[in-house]
């Protein structure tokens, strides 16, 4: 009984340090697109600076999960928890990257205004955070209900960046002069994109962790 309940203590501390994993990610995400709205050059440099607190805790946490495997054995929820902390961990440090991607093309743009003022990027992220923010919750609460929305909201991060796509276009067919700054912002409305889907993967993983069984849900265009 103690083994059990130990086991179950180190899976809800491993939980726990998901959720710190995630808040950091949610606010290296929050702080690029602020920075790069603002051309805050400095703060775009400590968002990339911050991204190796964002890596280390990754290590950290896949250290304690292998740790887990080797002294403990889980067995079946017990051990689809800690598969599914293993792929989660590695969602959140590649949106990290996106964070970090966001902050370098902040500075590669220099002192130059955006093309346009950020309107739907901006949307994109609050969604794709909600997203991220959503999909930890049903982690934790072994909800699929809310796995299943996250992951049908998905659809409207992609329809929004078609919508990016199209007007950015437009700029670089009507004036080819502003095709490296209308560039940038492709950039980074990918990188946004691609926050979202790895927020449906994580929700994904919870579906899988609560029944068991692994499928896509809603397949990306890109």
């Amino acid at each position: 009984m103690r083994v059990r309940a130990g086991l179950d203590l180190q899976l809800k501390m491993l939980e726990d340090d998901v959720v710190v994993l995630g808040g950091m990610v949610e606010k290296s995400i929050a702080r690029a697109l602020d920075a790069l709205s603002r051309r805050d050059l400095a703060a775009s440099e400590q968002v990339v600076r911050e991204d190796d607190y964002i890596d280390s805790k990754r290590f950290e946490i896949e250290e304690k999960c292998i740790d887990i495997i080797a002294t403990q054995q889980p067995m079946a929820g017990d051990l689809r928890a800690v598969v599914t902390i293993l792929h989660v961990i590695v969602e959140l440090e590649r949106m990290g990257d996106y964070a970090e991607g966001i902050a370098r093309i902040s500075l590669l743009m220099g002192n130059e205004p955006t093309l346009k003022p950020l309107i739907d990027i901006p949307r994109m992220a609050e969604k794709a955070t909600t997203m991220l923010h959503r999909s930890l919750d049903a982690l934790v609460n072994r909800d699929t209900v809310t796995a299943l929305q996250v992951c049908s909201q998905d659809d409207d991060v992609d329809a929004l960046y078609d919508q990016v796509y199209r007007e950015l276009l437009l700029f670089m067919i009507e004036d080819p002069q502003v095709i490296q700054r209308a560039t940038y912002l492709l950039w980074v409305a990918h990188d946004v994109e691609r926050i979202a889907d790895r927020a449906t993967n994580i929700a994904e993983r919870v579906v899988y962790l609560v029944t068991g069984k692994m499928e896509e849900i809603n397949v990306s265009k890109y």
